[in-house]
């Protein structure tokens, strides 16, 4: 069952750039950053109450998330839904006809487990499925 959203995910070209305005513009504490290997991505994550911005550097051309800036430059790349049982919210989005990037959950960043939605069925969301691992 999906409880809240967990991120937003924002696609950066570059974390150097971006986390000082985070910082200072906005006003929110950067808590940490990761390289994320499966998704060929560097993060950066804010808290702001009880969701979290996540910016997204590609690390390589061929990663989705440089092929997103490609073709529609830097912004909002996805919605990250907490899911307190991937495996069963991804049975159901499926069995009601939605497209899976992910048949099964991947490692996403701070140990979580995560799986996307296709935008083609999701009235053009990228939506991602998350849950454990570490707090972020």
């Amino acid at each position: 069952m999906l409880k809240k959203i967990d991120h937003l995910g924002i696609a950066v070209k570059s974390l150097e750039e971006m986390i000082p305005f985070y910082e200072k513009v906005m006003g929110m504490k950067c808590v940490g950053t990761e390289e994320v290997e499966s998704q060929k991505v560097k993060t950066a994550f804010f808290e702001i109450g009880d969701t979290h911005i996540e910016l997204l550097e590609p690390t390589s051309e061929d990663s989705a998330v440089a092929k997103f800036m490609a073709k529609n430059g830097e912004g909002i790349h996805h919605i990250a839904y907490y899911s307190e049982d991937i495996e069963a919210d991804l049975a159901k989005a499926k069995a009601e006809g939605c497209r899976l990037i992910h048949e099964t959950p991947i490692p996403g960043a701070h140990g979580k487990k995560v799986a996307f939605l296709h935008p083609k069925s999701t009235h053009g969301v990228l939506t991602e499925f998350c849950t454990c691992g570490e707090e972020h």
